[in-house]
């Protein structure tokens, strides 16, 4: 297989991450290190090294959900800061599907199936992002129908957004697409500023009562949703626990 696919099936980063490896020169096969994207690997007799450290293809491929807590960053290495999987006691090695920022909380989904991040992350497949948002002033129905329409962030609209009032100063909304803080972003335009948020739904997934920390591997049923959703095969997958 080709040697980013070989990354990504390993557990160690999505395949585009993967490329991103290969072309900083951290990555070896049998001693020689590569970086010509499209090598081909043999996973069984190629020994393949990042950074040194031995690389082998996971034969058990896990899904879980954490509800990541504020001030943890979504990475699976961030010198100095703790990461999301630094919550997660797991043999494999997992990554982080999309992201949530260190100041956010919610669902995060992490896997070591490297065929879905792509598809689960990029705004084209349309899959949904759901959250629940305090802001710090009372809001009002136009600056709830200017957050559903769109608002202009660095010279492009962002898609319409389904928003539902919670409360006086809370609001739902679920979007398609994920620009960089963007709903923080949105909600400065309209004179506001976000006080708490959390991601309470991606795509079928729900975070459901997990607490702040707390993660739980997907059901089959759940994992069957997801995979077809992404268009991918299904595989046989770990058992569901909560920690």
């Amino acid at each position: 297989m080709r040697l980013q696919k070989f990354l990504s099936q390993s557990g160690v980063c999505s395949r585009r991450q993967g490329e991103a490896l290969i072309a900083a020169g951290r990555v070896a096969v049998n001693g020689q290190v590569v970086t010509t994207l499209g090598t081909v690997v043999d996973p069984q007799k190629d020994r393949v090294k990042v950074d040194g450290r031995d690389i082998a293809v996971e034969t058990r491929l896990v899904y879980l959900i954490l509800h990541k807590p504020v001030g943890v960053v979504t990475s699976c290495r961030h010198p100095g800061q703790r990461v999301v999987t630094d919550l997660v006691d797991l043999p494999q090695r997992i990554f982080p599907v999309g992201r949530l920022d260190k100041d956010s909380a919610g669902l995060l989904l992490l896997t070591n199936d490297g065929r879905i991040h792509h598809r689960l992350s990029h705004p084209s497949f349309d899959h949904e992002k759901e959250y629940v948002v305090d802001v710090n002033i009372p809001l009002t129905g136009g600056m709830l129908e200017q957050l559903a329409a769109g608002i202009v962030l660095d010279g492009r609209r962002t898609r319409p957004a389904k928003v539902v009032r919670l409360g006086t100063a809370r609001f739902r909304i679920v979007l398609k697409e994920g620009r960089n803080r963007q709903i923080r972003r949105m909600v400065e335009t309209v004179g506001g500023r976000v006080e708490k948020l959390r991601r309470v739904r991606f795509a079928n997934l729900r975070l459901g009562d997990l607490k702040p920390g707390q993660w739980r591997f997907l059901s089959a049923k759940e994992i069957e949703s997801l995979l077809k959703a992404a268009g991918v095969s299904a595989k046989t997958p770990s058992e569901p626990r909560r920690r």
